[in-house]
């Protein structure tokens, strides 16, 4: 996982984080995914415990690959679902209760970036002969809850 610079460290409380989380997870849901990654932001810039930030991280990245599903852009996707496990692994690694904590089975989405990876990475073939939409090609974004 890639260090994360001091400058992004800017603390606020707990209570705020959670509902920068409620709002972004909201967001998430409801396929506004450039919405919840803005919204996410806040909550991973204002803690320091790595866990933590590690989630919201994953969280941010799983959003912003989607937004660049619906923008067409298979190689944008595919590296931020790349990111997004990198840092949603490192949470659960550094502490398992995180994704619980925030209502998200980390296992079983794991399990779903994978499947998206595998299916946006086949698609780049595709894509390199045929125009068509990465989210007609990609299946739906993951449930986070």
């Amino acid at each position: 996982m890639q260090a994360d610079r001091p400058k992004a460290y800017r603390p606020i409380p707990p209570e705020r984080r959670r509902a920068a989380l409620e709002a972004g997870l909201q967001a998430y849901e409801r396929g506004d995914f450039f919405e919840a990654h803005e919204l996410l932001e806040p909550a991973w810039m204002g803690t320091s415990d790595l866990a933590e930030r590690a989630l919201y991280q994953g969280l941010i990245k799983l959003a912003a690959g989607y937004v660049h599903a619906v923008r067409g852009n298979p190689i944008g996707m595919t590296r931020n679902l790349e990111g997004a496990r990198e840092h949603l692994a490192a949470s659960m690694a550094l502490d398992p209760g995180w994704g619980d904590r925030a209502g998200i089975d980390l296992n079983e989405l794991l399990l779903e970036v994978d499947v998206r990876l595998a299916s946006v990475r086949s698609a780049v073939e595709h894509l390199a002969t045929n125009s068509a939409a990465m989210l007609d090609l990609a299946e739906a974004a993951p449930r986070l809850r």
